[in-house]
């Protein structure tokens, strides 16, 4: 999964956190962290694709551990064999994948009054691997991994802004461009330009963007 670090900002904090948490939370043999949206779950991290298959199971089924712990917002802390009667999806996916024991934590952040829920999830191949002081350094790991997430998503909103800021500034030079083109070839003004730019926008189905870049090409083209 560390491709997803090249491609996206917030799964690149994430993953480093899951490593930090493998290194640090004795007997943990990998991490995956979910972010839970709308009524489903994603796996946005996870030192190895074994236990993201697992969690792909619990968001398929709409039901297990990380999904508790998420949609709760406490922690969850089983071994496998106990998992079985409540969640039997989970508990096979988690058996052939080598997992014996499970922890989980909640995520909660709040960006600019959206709410976003997920877990930072642990799996051990030791079916006693985790005890209440595992779950009490899991809670350092959460409080990081809230922060990050707030970071990343503040960032991908403000990025996103100045995106679409470039995207109006472009599309404004563009119809300015094509409404000096129609000036110039019929010999009228700036609002009757537009005008007949917005008519066949209409006539097109096309955004009018689209129809004076396709303008600008063709007198290019004819140039």
């Amino acid at each position: 999964m560390a491709q997803l670090a090249d491609e996206h900002p917030l799964a690149g904090v994430l993953n480093q956190l899951a490593e930090s948490a493998v290194r640090v939370i004795p007997d943990t043999t990998a991490v995956s962290v979910t972010l839970v949206e709308g009524e489903g779950g994603r796996t946005a991290a996870a030192t190895e694709q074994l236990v993201a298959d697992v969690d792909e199971v619990q968001y398929r089924a709409g039901v297990g551990p990380c999904l508790e712990a998420a949609h709760s917002l406490k922690p969850v802390r089983v071994s496998v064999a106990e998992a079985r009667d409540r969640w039997p999806d989970f508990a096979d996916a988690a058996e052939r994948a080598g997992a014996r024991a499970y922890l989980s934590a909640p995520l909660m952040v709040d960006v600019d009054g959206h709410r976003l829920l997920g877990a930072l999830n642990l799996y051990s191949e030791d079916e006693h691997g985790f005890d209440p002081f595992d779950e009490a350094l899991l809670r350092l790991f959460t409080t990081a991994a809230s922060t990050a997430i707030t970071g990343a998503r503040r960032y991908e909103r403000s990025r996103a802004l100045i995106a679409n800021l470039q995207r109006a500034l472009l599309s404004r030079a563009e119809i300015d461009q094509a409404k000096g083109v129609l000036m110039a070839a019929h010999g009228i003004g700036p609002d009757e330009a537009f005008r007949k730019l917005a008519e066949e926008s209409q006539r097109q189905n096309t955004k009018l963007r689209d129809v004076a870049k396709n303008l600008l090409e063709s007198v290019r083209t004819e140039g």
